[in-house]
């Protein structure tokens, strides 16, 4: 990083306008920071804007503790950060952007409005007029052998120096929208260790549908199922909730649910196997005895419609898993209703994924998520390694450690600035 003149204020680089990025901006331009964030879409914010196309869900309102156990193993990696900036401290900061927010029947958080783009231009509008600079079209291309930040732009190629840098370039997952991942090698040079990318809240692929069943099938969906994985200690790990049914598989919110298991359980298995509850609402005991009940001169399906509802894509994949064998006895039957199996091969490609896993490893950053082996560069947001399902959990954890890396890189600048450069941020942090 370059020395600033006392004169001035530091001068703090951001590479990604997305939330973590952004959030960053905010605080050190509040801290008195000169700002520049670079990104490289032509306009910010794009995967934000994507994910608030359906309504944007900003955070959860689940009590805290419940709220962390989400992030799993990096939960307490995560849970300084997700503490200074929480669910209620989000909710807040909406508002202060002008945006009412509400919760809905499943707890998720949204604005009023229920789109993303009102609360980023709020957002982009306080950020200008806090002096933050944006410079849109400019893909960074790592760093110069003098330790330049460089980027390639429309006018050529631009070199920029810095007292502090934050990279906030996002994870591999949705690459037209800015996150493809290639921050990956030039951060290994340096010696920073990075977990491959791996897809997370992603859909699943079979071995291969029938082709009757893909024509009938596919793009139906299963509401009301739970399904259940069963680790390797004999842990089970249930959902229940609803999922599609695609040409090569499954997704959707149950199965982005339990996507972590699964593909760790493909990688190291080669398959996973879900075991779908096609009625849950039915105890095993009543389906086997409707199973079980004399059904005449009716067809097999008519009978199962009729006794126990099962009709449709759920009828479907009872006649695509089970033999013949397998229907003409009530009892594996209903065993099958109950937990029916569905061996799983492959995660979908990662640029397909809501998210990613993997990213820039916790153990080569110090609390304030400054890389320890290079002083004043900082990471935050999606490029770090962490997961969570969606639901807010993956946008309050961007947002959170944007937060504490502009903190962090503040914390450091004090040490290396006069102090009347930065001001009173402490006390208003």
């Amino acid at each position: 990083m370059s020395s600033t003149p006392e004169s001035a204020h530091p001068r703090v680089a951001i590479i990604g306008g997305g939330p973590a990025g952004l959030m960053a901006a905010e605080v050190l331009s509040q801290g008195g920071a000169a700002v520049d964030v670079y990104d490289a879409m032509p306009t910010l914010g794009r995967k934000f804007l994507l994910a608030g196309r359906g309504g944007l869900n900003i955070t959860h309102s689940e009590a805290l503790p419940s709220f962390l156990a989400r992030y799993g193993a990096r939960r307490e990696r995560l849970e300084a950060a997700i503490q200074d900036f929480g669910p209620e401290a989000l909710r807040a900061w909406v508002h202060e952007l002008g945006v009412e927010t509400f919760v809905g029947s499943s707890g998720r958080v949204f604005p009023a409005q229920m789109k993303a783009a009102p609360l980023l231009r709020a957002w982009l509008h306080r950020l200008r007029q806090g002096g933050v600079s944006i410079h849109t079209r400019h893909r960074w291309q790592g760093w110069t052998p003098d330790g330049a930040l460089s980027f390639n732009t429309r006018e050529g190629e631009r070199e920029v120096h810095a007292d502090a840098v934050i990279l906030a370039l996002g994870g591999g997952s949705w690459a037209k929208l800015g996150s493809d991942g290639a921050w990956i090698p030039w951060l290994e040079a340096r010696g920073i260790r990075v977990a491959p990318l791996a897809p997370a809240n992603c859909g699943f692929e079979v071995a291969a549908w029938s082709e009757h069943f893909r024509r009938n099938f596919a793009g139906q969906p299963l509401k009301s199922v739970s399904a259940c994985w069963t680790d390797n200690e004999g842990r089970e790990h249930r959902r229940r909730g609803e999922f599609l049914v695609t040409d090569q598989g499954l997704e959707g919110s149950l199965i982005y649910a339990l996507s972590a298991p699964l593909r760790d359980a493909i990688a190291a298995q080669g398959e996973a196997i879900l075991r779908l509850d096609l009625l849950p609402d039915f105890s095993p005991e009543k389906v086997l005895a409707e199973v079980s009940h004399p059904r005449g001169s009716r067809s097999q399906s008519s009978h199962l419609q009729s006794r126990l509802g099962l009709k449709g894509v759920k009828m479907g994949l009872l006649r695509e898993l089970l033999s013949r064998e397998d229907f003409s006895q009530p009892s594996r039957l209903a065993a099958a209703i109950k937990a029916l199996p569905l061996a799983l091969i492959r995660p979908r490609p990662l640029d397909e994924a809501i998210s990613s896993a993997g990213g820039v490893a916790f153990e080569g950053l110090d609390e304030h998520l400054m890389v320890k082996a290079t002083p004043g560069l900082f990471c935050a947001g999606e490029m770090l390694d962490w997961e969570a399902p969606t639901g807010g959990y993956l946008l309050t954890a961007c947002l959170a450690t944007g937060r504490a890396a502009g903190l962090g890189a503040l914390r450091w600048l004090t040490r290396r600035q006069p102090e009347d450069l930065i001001g009173e941020i402490f006390q208003a942090h």
